[in-house]
């Protein structure tokens, strides 16, 4: 499937599912969102890195309009819908602020491996562990996806787009486990090493006499 969607460009990554608050302020995305809301319609938020409009996106749908303030800024509640590829990007829309792109729609497929997520999430919860955070996740356990957990491992900016542009779940669960997998040991020798730094200095038994 192909079609024109207006875009709104931000330095985040958004994932199909995930609830995005937004207040809305610039003129041009005060413009966007009017019209969306008034042809319910969605938009597009793609992936700005360094300053450049990545390839990689995600269509949002309006849910609700929180708050309209008097000088025409909003409050809105925005959720993920489909992972969307630019194929062509429109600068100008003739009487309109803001761009727009011609997209597509690459196939996401595929059933979380059960092993495979419970490696995941008992990485996830053992860095969280390290950091001393706590997080819950709004679903039981065995109905969490990749997307669900993603913002919680720990990946940069750059990890998320790369995450994003997989499209079969047992992909992603690899990356996430990959990434856990590196992190999680420096984790563990930053706490051995803290732990040596606030015993340097303090009186501690000390024996020789089996020497």
């Amino acid at each position: 499937m192909t079609n024109f969607i207006s875009i709104f460009p931000l330095g985040i990554v958004v994932y199909p599912g995930e609830q995005l608050n937004l207040h809305v302020f610039e003129p041009r995305y005060k413009q966007l969102i009017a019209n969306c809301l008034s042809e319910n319609k969605p938009f597009g938020i793609p992936v700005v890195i360094n300053n450049k409009i990545m390839e990689y996106g995600i269509l949002m749908q309006i849910k609700h309009v929180e708050k309209v303030y008097d000088n025409g800024e909003m409050d809105i509640i925005t959720v993920g819908d489909s992972v969307f590829r630019i194929l062509e990007q429109v600068e100008e829309i003739p009487g309109k602020m803001y761009s727009g792109a011609i997209v597509n729609y690459p196939d996401n497929n595929g059933k979380p491996p059960a092993k495979l997520l419970k490696e995941v999430l008992h990485g996830i919860r053992e860095l969280h562990t390290f950091l001393q955070i706590h997080k819950s996740f709004r679903k039981e356990d065995s109905k969490l996806v990749s997307y669900d957990l993603a913002h919680h491992a720990g990946l940069s900016l750059e990890e998320e787009y790369e995450l994003l542009q997989l499209f079969y779940e047992s992909q992603r669960l690899e990356y996430l486990k990959r990434h856990l997998n590196k992190v999680i040991p420096m984790m563990a020798e930053m706490e051995r090493l803290k732990e040596r730094v606030m015993l340097n200095g303090h009186f501690r038994n000390l024996s020789t006499d089996n020497l």
